[in-house]
């Protein structure tokens, strides 16, 4: 008997075809990039710490995570990150630093060509 590996979220189902949708019709290949990397199995999914990111940031970027974002570690830098969950933590420290934490189908309101994002794995 085989074993499922994909994802069985609805939600998280719902986001691969809203980010492959939006990648065919603004022809902006990193949406594509960010729901093959939400395709993953269960135990290959990403996880970043806030640490991570006020490491390999810049003040004022917008990144986006294709996964879950964890509390662990400090940041002081104001950014702009979206990601497919929060931790309650991760949400605070991005906040309480000056950021915004936001959903991806937010991100692709706000920037439908996915100009100047970067993507966090």
């Amino acid at each position: 008997m085989s074993v499922k590996t994909n994802a069985t979220n609805p939600y998280l189902h719902a986001l691969i075809k809203l980010l492959l949708k939006a990648s065919r019709e603004n022809k902006a290949k990193i949406w594509r990039a960010v729901a093959e990397l939400l395709q993953r199995p269960k135990r290959k999914r990403i996880a970043v710490n806030v640490g991570k990111i006020d490491k390999v940031v810049k003040e004022g970027e917008v990144i986006v995570v294709p996964g879950k974002v964890l509390g662990a570690g400090e940041i002081k830098k104001k950014v702009i990150v979206a990601a497919w969950r929060f931790s309650v933590t991760a949400k605070e420290k991005i906040e309480k630093a000056g950021g915004k934490a936001i959903s991806i189908p937010e991100l692709i309101d706000m920037n439908p060509k996915g100009s100047n994002v970067r993507i966090i794995v």
